[in-house]
């Protein structure tokens, strides 16, 4: 095995991130000066197609978010509820306590790293100034590359930019949007970031996927003992 493939949110994010997502959207409708109710049900519903790019960058996105709650902000509003959903949507993106000592970790041990996220269009325009940026060889993000997990695209996606055979990665997810069985099916090794000390962590990841990967792990820490133990990496 050669590259570890990471997913990004409750995987390297804090997972008790994403319960403040709500409140950073409420914060962009009052910037917006939309009801955050409306407000709030236009990006839920938006979900699949801002996360493909279907409305450009961040301050196209909102642009068409309160148009579609009836409300056309003027410049200078929107300016500044872009100001505030970005700041918003750092919030959500904080890196949980483990993350970047075990990007290092895998870096020292001779991986390669790749990212593989779902997301809209804040984290790609961020990407360089995060605390991820050097750690990751190779990011893929759905937004600029027009299409969403597990589509089978995105994992020959990474694997082909890393140089790496799909057989010779990890993927390493805490489930969602069928991650693990886009991995499986792309001959990558999935393994599950159960995250048990995160217990209501997993009402915020949709469409599990049917398959349950034999490797599975407590918390990020435990992935470089994974690596590196052949006991622990015997499959079930």
């Amino acid at each position: 095995m050669r590259a570890i493939i990471f997913d990004f949110f409750g995987t390297l994010t804090d997972p008790s991130a994403e319960s403040e997502r709500l409140a950073t959207f409420a914060a962009t409708a009052e910037s917006l000066g939309v009801p955050v109710d409306r407000f709030t049900a236009a990006m839920t519903e938006s979900f699949p197609r801002r996360i493909t790019g279907t409305y450009g960058g961040t301050r196209d996105t909102l642009l068409a978010m309160a148009r579609a709650c009836g409300v056309e902000p003027d410049p200078a509003r929107l300016t500044a509820a872009v100001t505030t959903h970005r700041a918003g949507a750092e919030r959500v993106r904080r890196p949980r306590p483990e993350a970047l000592r075990v990007l290092g970790a895998v870096r020292d041990l001779g991986y390669a790293v790749g990212l593989l996220s779902d997301c809209s269009s804040e984290l790609c325009e961020a990407w360089p100034e995060t605390p991820y940026a050097e750690l990751v060889d190779v990011p893929v993000f759905s937004w600029r590359e027009g299409c969403h997990k597990p589509d089978p695209r995105l994992y020959a996606t990474v694997s082909e930019r890393l140089g790496v055979a799909p057989a010779e990665c990890w993927f390493v997810g805490d489930g969602g949007s069928r991650e693990h069985d886009g991995a499986r099916l792309a001959g990558m090794r999935p393994v599950l970031v159960t995250n048990e000390a995160y217990p209501g962590a997993g009402r915020f990841r949709t469409d599990p996927g049917v398959w349950a990967p034999a490797d599975r792990i407590p918390d990020l820490a435990a992935l470089p003992t994974l690596l590196t133990n052949p006991t622990v990496t015997q499959r079930n």
